[in-house]
């Protein structure tokens, strides 16, 4: 049977001529901006307008474009090549919320490759209504329009995968390994982790999205993976814009605390699997260059899974364990 894989992510502008679209599109989400789509569009060219030339200077800084379409692109064929060694007839697409290949596009490229089931794969680990369902939602409104008669398989989440925990623990050993040790040829306190996740506005995790909870789980599992506890990892937040309150701890106000205490930071990035402008900018340029203002004495990093073997291999598993249940019809929510 021919099986379609479809692997969402919001996606990011892969030139500069991208940017002013990428941000339209971003600020058109109605999970984003919750208005009439009268007042959203407007609005949307309004934001846009404003931050465009921030967002193009960031972009220059990461060589002209998001890495995140190459990093799906990579995953893609990484987990194609994963699920054929299974004997399954599997091809692995990509759709993107706010870039191209669009779910338009990218529903298109499955029925003519004649898919016979499909199933949904946000490259999200935890859910939200953010990122999730909105993709969800919209990949479903599309099925229903065209009539796709098929069955559809929806993974949902995946917070404590044991791939998707291995594969993080795999890149950050080495790292805590290294600045631990260098902390105490420095004779410094011994390194704080960082367990940063994209944040959210808190009045939408009171309205019961589980995203907070599920970050919690990925914490959990990925301390107890690296021997770490609560005092040597925290969770926290980034990315917050707006003058809503976010849920925190907010990640650069840990990193100025570091700096301020003299103690060496390791960042991970927990709720991203691959490398964007929030990881390769925000985490590897911003952040650093914040801790070091503040007084930090070494500051490191790691990369998001992206197409590390363990990752793959247990996305892998788990598309072979659901399409051995029973599959459902997408209506775009939980």
């Amino acid at each position: 049977m021919k099986t379609a894989v479809v692997l969402f992510n919001l996606g990011g502008p892969e030139s500069l001529e991208a940017v002013r679209p990428f941000l339209v599109n971003l600020f058109s989400d109605p999970a984003i901006i919750n208005l009439p789509a009268t007042l959203r569009r407007p609005l949307a060219r309004m934001i846009a307008a404003g931050r465009e030339k921030k967002a193009r200077a960031i972009y220059e800084k990461l060589g002209g474009g998001s890495p995140l379409p190459t990093h799906m692109r990579e995953q893609a064929r990484a987990l194609e090549k994963a699920l054929a060694a299974t004997g399954s007839e599997t091809r692995c697409f990509i759709a993107l919320r706010h870039t191209p290949p669009r779910a338009a596009q990218t529903l298109a490229e499955v029925t003519a490759w004649g898919a016979e089931r499909i199933v949904l794969l946000p490259m999200y680990p935890q859910y939200s209504t953010a990122t999730t369902a909105s993709s969800f939602a919209e990949f479903g409104t599309l099925l229903k329009e065209k009539k796709i008669p098929v069955p559809v398989f929806r993974i949902e989440d995946y917070p404590e995968l044991p791939g998707f925990i291995e594969a993080m623990a795999a890149l950050a050993r080495p790292e805590l390994e290294r600045t631990r040790a260098e902390a105490q040829r420095k004779k410094l306190s011994p390194p704080l982790v960082l367990l940063t996740a994209h944040g959210l506005p808190e009045r939408v995790i009171k309205s019961g999205d589980p995203y907070q909870k599920q970050c919690g789980q990925t914490a959990r599992a990925l301390r107890a993976a690296l021997g770490l506890d609560e005092s040597g990892a925290v969770l926290c937040y980034q990315s917050r814009v707006g003058p809503l309150k976010w849920i925190g701890p907010a990640t650069d106000a840990l990193v100025k605390k570091a700096g301020k205490e003299k103690r060496p930071l390791l960042v991970v990035p927990i709720s991203f699997t691959a490398g964007n402008s929030e990881t390769a900018y925000e985490i590897g340029m911003l952040y650093r260059d914040l801790a070091l203002e503040a007084g930090c004495p070494l500051f490191a990093s790691v990369p998001c899974v992206n197409a590390h073997p363990r990752f793959i291999g247990g996305l892998a598993e788990l598309v072979k364990k659901t399409v051995e249940s029973e599959g459902r019809e997408v209506e775009g929510g939980r």
